[in-house]
C-alpha cells in the first residue's frame, strides 16, 4: 500500500486499473478526459492489461460497454454531463440487459446556458435508468467506491451496472492524499468476474431482453429489475463490511457525522458535503446540536437508513445541488417521501437549492441555513424552498443585464 497525491481523476482510474477491467471504451468530455488519458497512457506502457478503444461518442461507448459486459468482460468507462445525457438511451437499454459494469461520472452542469461548474443535475437524470449509483465526497472514496462498485455490479444478486459519481472540478482536478492498496489485495476483493448463466456467445445467441415484448411479460422483466436494484442495499452492506476488514475504511450506505444526538441535521450529497462537515464543527463549539447525513448510496435508495438516523431530530435541512424545474430539489423530493407518514420524522425539512453550476456554497450560508431552521422549528412553520443566492451577487447579475441592454440598443442603432 502508498500514500500518494491524486485528483478525483486519477483515482477513479487507478480504480480501474485494480479491479484489472480488461476493456475500456471512451470518448472524452471535459472534465472526464484525464480518466482516459491515465488509462491508455498505462495500456500502451504495458503497465495495465488491458485494450481501450475511443468510440465516436458516449451513445455508442455505452453501448459497447453493454455489450462487452454481456459477454463476460470486466468493462469500464467514464463519462460527464452532456455525455451522459447524450448516452441517456443506452444507459435504460444496458441496464435491461442486466449488463454489470462501472462507469465513472464527473458530475458537470447541464446547458443551456453552459457552465464548466459542477452540480447534480447530470447524474439526477440517471436516476430511474436501473443504474445503481454511488456518490463520492472525497478522492479515496473514488478509488475504494469504483472497487466496491465491481463487486456491487457483478454480484449475482443484482447484475446491473453502477455509476460512482463525483463532483467536476471541486474534485476531479483536486490533489488529495490518497492511499493505493496493493494490488495483489484488491484482486483478492474484487475477484474474477463470474458472469454464469448472463454470457452471450455468438455459438449460442439468445436473447438479453432486447426482444419487443407485451405489458405483461414487460412488466415482469422491469419489476425484476426493480427488485435486483433493491437487493443492492444488502448486498452494498455486505461488501463494505468485507471491505473495511481488509483495507480499514469504511463506507456505510449513508454517512453520519455527529448525528446521533443532534437536535438539527444537515442533508446533501457529494464533495460540498466535506465543507458542511466544517460548518457542523463551527456550529457544535457554538453550543449547536447538529449534524451531517451524507447518503453515498442514491440508488438503490437507503430510505430505512435515512429514517432511523432521523428518527426524533427537530428540523432537516436538505442542500440540493440539483433543480427539478417545477418541482424544486430531487434529493429534498425523495427524503420527503421516506419520511411521509413515519411517526418520529422530524416535523421540519427545509429544502435549500445551492452549488449550481459550482457555485460555491460558504460555511457562512451553512449557519444561515441552521439559523433558517431553527427558526421554522421555533415557529412550527416550513419555509418555501430557497435558493442560496445572495443580494450581492443579484446585483451584479442585474449590472450585467443592465450593460447587455446598453449594447444591444447602441447595435440596433448602429444597423
Amino acid at each position: 500500500m502508498s500514500r500518494t497525491l491524486l485528483t478525483g481523476n486519477g483515482a477513479a482510474a487507478w480504480g480501474a486499473r485494480l479491479a484489472r477491467v480488461e476493456y475500456v471504451p471512451a470518448f472524452p468530455i471535459t472534465p472526464q478526459t484525464e480518466i482516459i488519458e491515465t488509462l491508455a497512457n498505462w495500456i500502451d506502457n504495458d503497465d495495465m492489461n488491458g485494450r481501450l478503444v475511443t468510440l465516436e461518442s458516449e451513445h455508442s461507448m455505452i453501448t459497447t460497454a453493454g455489450a462487452a459486459a454481456a459477454t463476460g468482460v470486466r468493462v469500464f468507462s467514464a463519462t460527464s454531463s452532456q455525455g451522459l445525457l447524450y448516452g441517456m438511451e443506452m444507459l435504460y437499454t444496458v441496464a435491461g440487459w442486466r449488463a454489470p459494469f462501472v462507469l465513472v461520472n464527473v458530475s458537470r452542469a447541464l446547458a443551456s446556458p453552459i457552465t464548466l461548474g459542477p452540480d447534480h443535475n447530470d447524474i439526477m437524470a440517471a436516476r430511474d435508468s436501473g443504474f445503481l449509483q454511488i456518490h463520492c465526497a472525497t478522492c479515496q472514496e473514488v478509488l475504494d467506491s469504483t472497487l466496491l462498485a465491481y463487486r456491487l455490479a457483478e454480484d449475482a444478486r443484482v447484475r446491473l451496472p453502477v455509476i460512482v459519481n463525483l463532483d467536476g472540478f471541486y474534485l476531479s482536478f483536486t490533489r488529495e492524499p490518497v492511499e493505493i492498496p496493493d494490488t495483489e489485495q484488491c484482486a483478492r476483493f474484487v475477484g474474477k468476474f463470474d458472469p454464469e448463466n448472463m454470457r452471450f456467445r455468438a455459438s449460442m445467441p439468445e436473447s438479453q431482453a432486447v426482444a419487443v415484448l407485451g405489458g405483461s411479460p414487460y412488466s415482469y422483466f422491469r419489476y425484476e429489475t426493480h427488485l435486483a436494484a433493491e437487493n443492492g442495499l444488502t448486498v452494498y452492506d455486505e461488501i463494505t463490511v468485507e471491505f473495511a476488514e481488509t483495507f480499514g475504511r469504511d463506507y456505510p450506505a449513508v454517512d453520519a457525522y455527529r448525528a446521533e444526538d443532534a437536535e438539527y441535521v444537515f442533508v446533501m450529497l457529494g464533495s460540498f458535503a466535506t465543507k458542511a462537515r466544517e460548518a457542523v464543527d463551527r456550529l457544535r463549539d457554538a453550543g449547536w446540536l447538529i449534524g451531517l447525513l451524507r447518503p453515498r448510496l442514491l440508488r438503490p435508495y437507503p430510505a430505512e437508513t435515512l429514517q432511523r438516523l432521523l428518527a426524533g431530530k427537530k428540523g432537516v435541512a436538505v442542500v440540493d445541488q440539483n433543480v427539478s424545474m417545477g418541482k424544486g430539489g430531487v434529493l429534498h423530493t425523495e427524503l420527503t417521501s421516506a419520511l411521509y407518514g413515519q411517526a418520529d420524522a422530524p416535523p421540519v425539512l427545509c429544502s435549500f437549492i445551492g452549488g449550481l453550476g459550482g457555485r460555491d456554497i460558504t460555511e457562512e450560508e451553512f449557519f444561515e441555513i441552521a439559523q433558517v431552521v431553527h427558526d421554522a422549528v421555533s415557529a412550527g412553520h416550513t419555509p418555501p424552498p430557497r435558493l442560496l443566492y445572495t443580494k450581492n451577487e443579484l446585483r451584479e447579475i442585474r449590472k450585467l443585464q443592465a450593460v447587455a441592454h446598453v449594447e444591444r440598443e447602441e447595435l440596433s442603432e448602429r444597423r
